[in-house]
């Protein structure tokens, strides 16, 4: 317990010493705009070759697919309905938030740090389904209520979906492992080189975007947003805890995955569809800190357990 609650600090720390260096003015937040295509296109994708190129998929873990894609899913449209008598760009802002999390940035250093690789394993099939949510879901519906002349046929979904390199590589790497192919030694030994990178800049890259200010108007409907996502996350997180009949690490995993931040991609949305960027950004920020507190706690709580 002591160990992991140490480790958890380190996290913290390097999570601040990413705000220091941004409220010093020796890194710009828009330096961070490089940072995280480096950290998504190039050492999470290392990470996912290096986690799941030889382990044994269990059958059950296809179902974290599904359940990530159906939650977010019912999530999102819900969020549409609850939300609906908002003003149209509220509704749309709250709509693309609700559904999708931030798993590749936020939840693997410090699933790695709780749980190790198999943990890994565990969020990553999870993931799949998440991206799914994040890339198509919550673009829908940022492009569907927008001004924009958008085309929202099938084709510029899936164009959209390609894009996503870590999508590619976890269906890629999970395909070769499921018809027994072997990565070439070579390629894994740099990508184990490179993916050692991925949890240090992540934790950066949070305290770099963290930002205390915002406007006051906006805590009512932020109570709300945050009263729906965590609300039903916890609801039906522990409701698959203590009811579905797998193993732990599955448990866990829903149960600590439907508690995580909203997604990092909701932002470029705002930005693309000319939302109220200050207002997603603070939101964002909230939900970091209030998944890294609920996180700690759920942890603490598994491990003594």
């Amino acid at each position: 317990m002591g160990s992991f609650n140490l480790q958890f600090l380190y996290c913290v720390v390097i999570i601040a010493l990413g705000y220091f260096l941004k409220t010093r003015g020796i890194i710009k937040e828009k330096d961070g705009e490089g940072l995280s295509r480096i950290i998504f296109n190039i050492t999470l994708p290392t990470l996912i070759i290096v986690t799941f190129h030889d382990i044994k998929i269990e059958t059950s873990l296809f179902l974290l697919i599904l359940i990530g894609f159906l939650y977010g899913i019912c999530i999102g449209f819900f969020a549409l309905f609850l939300f609906r008598k908002k003003q149209r760009n509220i509704k749309v802002m709250l709509g693309m938030m609700v559904p999708g999390f931030n798993i590749g940035l936020f939840a693997y250093p410090l699933v790695e740090v709780i749980f190790g690789k198999e943990g890994l394993t565990y969020f990553g099939m999870f993931d799949v389904g998440n991206a799914f949510i994040v890339f198509g879901l919550s673009y829908l519906i940022g492009s569907f209520y927008s001004k924009e002349d958008v085309k929202l046929d099938p084709k510029t979904v899936i164009i959209k979906l390609s894009k996503s390199i870590p999508l590619m590589t976890y269906i890629i790497v999970v395909i070769v492992n499921l018809i027994g192919l072997q990565i070439p030694s070579t390629i894994l030994n740099v990508a184990d080189i490179i993916s050692a990178a991925n949890m240090p800049l992540s934790l950066l890259l949070l305290g770099i975007y963290l930002n205390f200010t915002f406007d006051k108007s906006y805590i009512k409907l932020m109570v709300q947003f945050l009263g729906v996502r965590y609300g039903i996350g916890l609801l039906i997180g522990i409701s698959c805890y203590f009811l579905l009949p797998f193993d732990d690490m599955f448990k866990y995993t829903l149960l600590m995955g439907f508690l995580l931040p909203t997604s990092v991609s909701v932002l470029p949305y705002s930005v693309e569809f000319e939302y109220d960027q200050k207002f997603v950004g603070t939101l964002s920020n909230i939900t970091i800190i209030l998944s890294f507190v609920l996180l700690w706690i759920l942890a603490n709580l598994l491990i003594s357990s």
